[in-house]
C-alpha cells in the first residue's frame, strides 16, 4: 500500500506485469514509491478517480483541470549548451540556453523530490514511420498525465516488446515539483529543460497536457532534419486520388478542424514528417481545442468530446449531471480534448501514407482583417511566408495571451519547437515542394469587415469551401486578380464563397481604413523579415510586399 493512500490502488496488483526490463535507476529514479508501468486506459481511468486527479463526465471522457497552467509556458524552456550540439542549435528567445550543471542540479533534486512517490510510466513510440520511429519513455507523477502520453504517441500493444522497451528519449514530468530561479537559475517555478547529449528532458511544475507533446515535439524538430526529415508543425490528410495535403499553422488557426474532413482520410492533426518515401505522423492521437465546439461544423471533433477514452482539459461541467459546457471560458479559451486518433471515422490506420503533398496550405488567421481569404503563392512567395509564419495567437495557447488574438510572426509556422535555424527548415520545404511540383496556398481563417472587434470571423463553411476547391483543382480554372501589396494570386471567385469576401476591401465599409491596415501590416512584414534577410536568396526576400507608394 502507498504511503499516500488508506487502501490500495486498483492497479496496484499488476501495476509490474508490463514493465520494462531497462528500469527507471537508468534515468537516476530511485527509492520510489509504486511504478505502474504501461497501464491500459481504463486502468489509468480508475487510477486518476482513486487519486482525484479527475473526474468521468457524461459520454465516458475523463475531465481534468491543470491548475495555474492552461497553456503552454514557452518563456520557461531551456536547452542545454554543451559542445556535441552547441553549433547547431538557434539560440536566442525559443531556445535558451542553460548549461550542463543547471540541468544536473534540477534533475538531482527532481530525482529527490520523487523518491517515495507513486510513479506512471508509458513506454511507446513517435514517429509511424519505422525507418524513422524513435523509442520514448515519458514517466509522470500523476494517472492522468500518463493517460494524456498513451493517448498522444503510438503505443505498444505486445508485452514482450514492452518487457524489452529501451528509449532513445526519456520524458520526466513531475508537476507538483517547483523549480527555483536562485537555486536552478531559470525564470519562475515552471521550467522545462531538454538535454539533447543525455536524450532527456525534464518538466517542472507545469501540468498542462500540452507540455508533454510539445516537448516531444521539439525533441523531433531536433533529430530528424539530421536524418534528412523534415519535421512539421502541420496537420495532413489525403484524397481518394492519393493527393496529400499538408496544413501549417499555429494553435487555435484551424490545422486540427479543416484536416478533419469527412471527405478526407485523416494522416493526423498536428505533427508530421516528410522523409524520402512521404508523409507520416508523429503521434497516435489528436490534441483538439474545444471551446465553442459546434455539431454541426466539426462533428468528428464534437463526437470525440463524448467518448471514453477522451481526456478534457479544463472544460466546465455540472457536477450532478455531469453534462459538459464547451461554451464556457470560465477557466480558459484554451480548453482541450485529447483523444485516439482512430476515434476519427476516416483516418489513414497506419499514420503514413507512401506518396508526397500535391497541397500545402499555410494558415493565417489575420486579425486585422486585411488578408484575402484564400493566395495562391509562388515557391518563392511560399518561402517567404514560411519563414515570416505571421498568424495570430489565439484564445491562451500560450501563458499571456488572453481572448483576443494576438498578431504575431511565429516562423515555420511553430517558432517555439524550431531547434535549427529556420533557414534548416525553409530549406527542406523548398527542396521537396520543387521535387514533387506542390502547391502552396495561404488561407486566412481570420477576420473580415474590418479587424478584431468591428470586423467578424470568416465562417468555417466558407473557408472549407476555399480549401475543397483549392484541394479538388476548381481554382485551377477560375480568374486570378494580382494582389496590390502583396503580389500573390487572388482568385475572383469561388463556388459557394460571396464574390465580395475574396476581395477584402469590399468588405469594409472605410476603405480608407481599410488601405491603411494594409499598409500597416505589409510594413509590419517587411520589418519583421529583416531578421532573417541575411543569407536569404534575393529571389525569396523580392517575394514580400511593398508599401503603399
Amino acid at each position: 500500500m502507498s504511503e499516500h493512500f488508506e487502501s490500495e490502488s486498483p492497479a496496484a496488483r499488476y501495476r509490474e506485469e508490463t514493465a520494462s526490463e531497462y528500469g527507471l535507476e537508468n534515468h537516476g529514479l530511485i527509492n520510489l514509491g509504486r511504478v505502474y508501468w504501461n497501464l491500459s486506459t481504463p486502468a489509468l481511468y480508475e487510477e486518476a478517480v482513486f487519486r482525484n486527479e479527475g473526474h468521468l463526465v457524461d459520454g465516458g471522457p475523463l475531465l481534468v483541470t491543470t491548475g495555474k497552467h492552461t497553456a503552454r509556458s514557452a518563456a520557461d524552456k531551456f536547452v542545454v549548451r554543451e559542445p556535441t550540439t552547441e553549433k547547431q542549435i538557434w539560440w536566442g528567445d525559443y531556445n535558451v540556453p542553460c548549461s550542463p550543471s543547471q540541468f544536473n542540479g534540477l534533475r538531482t533534486r527532481q530525482a529527490a523530490y520523487l523518491q517515495g512517490r507513486d510513479l506512471f510510466v508509458q513506454d511507446c513510440y513517435m514517429g509511424a514511420d519505422p525507418e524513422y520511429r524513435m523509442p520514448l519513455r515519458v514517466i509522470t507523477e500523476t494517472a492522468w498525465a500518463s493517460f494524456i502520453a498513451r493517448n498522444m504517441f503510438i503505443r505498444i500493444e505486445n508485452r514482450d516488446e514492452l518487457k524489452k522497451h529501451i528509449p532513445e528519449f526519456t520524458l520526466i514530468v513531475a508537476t507538483g515539483f517547483h523549480s527555483d530561479p536562485k537555486t536552478d537559475g531559470v525564470r519562475s517555478d515552471t521550467a522545462i529543460m531538454l538535454n539533447f547529449a543525455e536524450r532527456m528532458a525534464i518538466v517542472a511544475y507545469a501540468a498542462y497536457g500540452g507540455e508533454i507533446k510539445k516537448t516531444m515535439f521539439t525533441v523531433q524538430n531536433f533529430l530528424l532534419p539530421l536524418k534528412d526529415v523534415f519535421p512539421m508543425h502541420c496537420s495532413a490528410n489525403v484524397g481518394a486520388a492519393d493527393d496529400a495535403a499538408l496544413f501549417f499553422g499555429l494553435s487555435g488557426t484551424g490545422k486540427t478542424s479543416l484536416s478533419a474532413d469527412p471527405r478526407r482520410r485523416l494522416i493526423g492533426d498536428d505533427e508530421h514528417g516528410w522523409g524520402a518515401h512521404g508523409i507520416f505522423n508523429f503521434e497516435g492521437g489528436c490534441y483538439a481545442k474545444v471551446i465553442r465546439l459546434s455539431a454541426e461544423n466539426e462533428p468528428q471533433i464534437w463526437d470525440a468530446t463524448r467518448r471514453f477514452g477522451t481526456i478534457l482539459e479544463n472544460v466546465i461541467f455540472d457536477p450532478i449531471s455531469r453534462q459538459c459546457d464547451l461554451d464556457d471560458d470560465a477557466i480558459t479559451e484554451n480548453t482541450r480534448a485529447s483523444y485516439p486518433l482512430d476515434f476519427i471515422p476516416n483516418i489513414v490506420p497506419e499514420g503514413m501514407v507512401r506518396s508526397h503533398p500535391k497541397n500545402v496550405i499555410f494558415l493565417t488567421c489575420d486579425a486585422s482583417g486585411v488578408l484575402p481569404p484564400i493566395s495562391r503563392l509562388s515557391p518563392d512567395q511560399a518561402m517567404y511566408h514560411f519563414i515570416s509564419g505571421y498568424t495570430s495567437k489565439v484564445g491562451g495557447t500560450e501563458l499571456g495571451v488572453g481572448k483576443a488574438p494576438k498578431a504575431t510572426f511565429s516562423t515555420c509556422f511553430g517558432a517555439p519547437f524550431m531547434v535549427h535555424h529556420p533557414f534548416v527548415y525553409a530549406k527542406m520545404l523548398k527542396e521537396r515542394m520543387a521535387a514533387h511540383n506542390v502547391q502552396c496556398w495561404l488561407l486566412n481563417t481570420g477576420w473580415t469587415g474590418g479587424s478584431f472587434g468591428v470586423g467578424h470571423r470568416i465562417s468555417i463553411a466558407h473557408t472549407r469551401a476555399l480549401l475543397n476547391a483549392a484541394l479538388d483543382g476548381v481554382l485551377n480554372d477560375v480568374q486570378y486578380r494580382k494582389d496590390k501589396l502583396f503580389g500573390f494570386d487572388v482568385p475572383t471567385g469561388c463556388p459557394g464563397v460571396p464574390t465580395e469576401m475574396l476581395d477584402p476591401e469590399n468588405t469594409w465599409d472605410d476603405k480608407d481604413e481599410y488601405w491603411k491596415k494594409y499598409n500597416e501590416l505589409a510594413i509590419r512584414f517587411m520589418e519583421n523579415f529583416k531578421l532573417f534577410q541575411e543569407g536569404c536568396d534575393p529571389e525569396v526576400a523580392a517575394a514580400g510586399p511593398k508599401r503603399l507608394s
